[in-house]
């Protein structure tokens, strides 16, 4: 029992981050709902794509957090400020990109939008999600630093109030208060911005703290920039940014597909989206956690312990997903109310389409959650080529072209939520195969 709770010690901070991030998604989601419907059609497609741009350029930066648990493991705390450092450098490089991408996203949403009034809507939620990706890039490389260093619990407060600011802020902006004016649906999109920045700065500071601390204890000191480590990062942790592109790539075209089945349809599978991350959202937590146990037992050169510390990762995920799953399950009908339209009939569909997608969704949850732990795993020991690798062959030649034979030959919602299901049992096979071969203890990161 003790190893588990050493795990759980290291975890709970994380998967409960995921799980504030997964409530502040779904307050705006829940926020917007009542604002129009076509507000919260809008917000899920707009927001999969934004997290599409920004999604390579945060998991390459928070890949450095790989390098710090290795470092750390090998006792090399020089080496670990010097990893933040090269994180900082590489957010500060990513936020000033991500501004060229937005003529291209307005494009993109041009072409996918089901009509005038939600294209835009989706255009004013877009926009400010983009131009603040600075402040996500620099809140990860912090987070990546703590969480290397196993010190998870300041990332999680700091990362609460943010979501609590957002969650305050969302009405006020959203359906304005005082001399504030309504802003619908850019409203939520500034609280989400406006709270990473104060997230971002937080971090820093406490990063700045803990390099003093370090330094008081005698710490060895390494120079304040190591074009190495940048380059380090760049090589395993752009497979690993890849692996997210192609992964919410793949997750946007299946959203925006759906987006043809009629109104109500695309309403209830946008909020059972939102419940199924609120689900989810802490099996992220849990791979951060996989990933960082393994690299520091790596760092150790400690093959056996990275093994155990992943399979009791695994144990603690799964019983996790079947308590929350079952949760969801009960209480569907309370759930899908935070969601459903005033309209009376469009309400009845609403919840009757809604719990048919929460049993589907049921049916793949175990093995996503397996996919997202062992995945992490992989990563944190450097395995990077073939989680991206693995995720292009499944998406790309798997899940998408069985999307569109279904959406040409049957296109209701449940059976488009099925082909998942197909999807995330072959890709976590895969992935337990990988792991069970062996080869992530032949590469060397440090």
């Amino acid at each position: 029992m003790k190893p588990y709770l050493e795990i759980l010690k290291l975890v709970w901070p994380l998967a409960l981050g995921m799980i504030n991030n997964a409530v502040m998604q779904f307050a705006d989601r829940a926020y917007l709902a009542h604002d129009s419907m076509a507000s919260l059609e809008a917000v899920l497609p707009a927001g999969m794509l934004a997290w599409v741009f920004m999604g390579f350029f945060q998991s390459v930066v928070g890949y450095a957090g790989v390098f710090v648990a290795q470092y750390h493991g090998a006792k090399d705390f020089g080496m670990c400020r010097a990893c933040y450092r090269a994180a900082v450098a590489l957010a500060l490089v990513a936020g000033v990109l991500m501004l060229s991408m937005f003529l291209l996203g307005d494009w993109i949403l041009g072409l996918t939008a089901p009509s005038a009034e939600v294209l835009a809507l989706e255009r004013t939620y877009f926009g400010p999600l983009i131009l603040g990706g600075i402040f996500v890039y620099g809140q990860m490389a912090a987070t990546a630093y703590f969480t290397g260093r196993g010190l998870t619990r300041i990332v999680f407060w700091v990362n609460l109030f943010g979501n609590l600011l957002n969650i305050a802020l969302d009405p006020i902006l959203i359906f304005g208060w005082g001399f504030v004016p309504r802003m619908g649906i850019a409203g939520a999109a500034y609280a989400t911005v406006f709270s990473a920045a104060v997230q971002w700065v937080a971090l820093a500071v406490a990063v700045r703290r803990h390099f003093a601390h370090d330094k008081a204890v005698g710490c060895s000191v390494v120079g304040w920039f190591n074009g190495s480590i940048v380059a380090q990062i760049l090589r395993f942790g752009m497979p690993s940014g890849l692996y997210e592109l192609l992964n919410m790539i793949s997750f946007s075209v299946f959203v925006f597909v759906t987006g043809g089945v009629g109104d109500v349809a695309l309403a209830a599978s946008n909020a059972c989206f939102s419940v199924n991350y609120l689900v989810f959202a802490p099996m992220m937590g849990f791979a951060l956690g996989a990933q960082t146990l393994v690299g520091q037992a790596r760092g150790r050169g400690d093959n056996a312990a990275a093994s155990v510390a992943f399979w009791r990762t695994l144990a603690l995920a799964l019983g996790f997903v079947a308590l929350v799953g079952g949760l969801t399950l009960v209480f569907h009908r309370p759930i899908l109310s935070l969601f459903a339209p005033a309209d009376v009939a469009q309400s009845a569909e609403f919840h009757s389409l809604g719990v048919t997608l929460f049993w589907l969704m049921s049916g793949w949850m175990f093995f996503d959650a397996a996919d997202i732990v062992v995945s992490g795993a992989l990563k944190g020991a450097g395995d990077t080529r073939f989680v991206m690798v693995w995720m292009l062959v499944c998406s790309f030649v798997l899940w998408l072209p069985l999307v569109f034979v279904v959406r040409h030959f049957h296109n209701t919602m449940p059976a488009l939520w099925s082909t998942m299901i197909v999807y995330v049992v072959v890709i976590c096979i895969g992935s337990l195969v990988r792991w069970r071969r062996g080869k992530w203890k032949d590469i060397r990161l440090v």
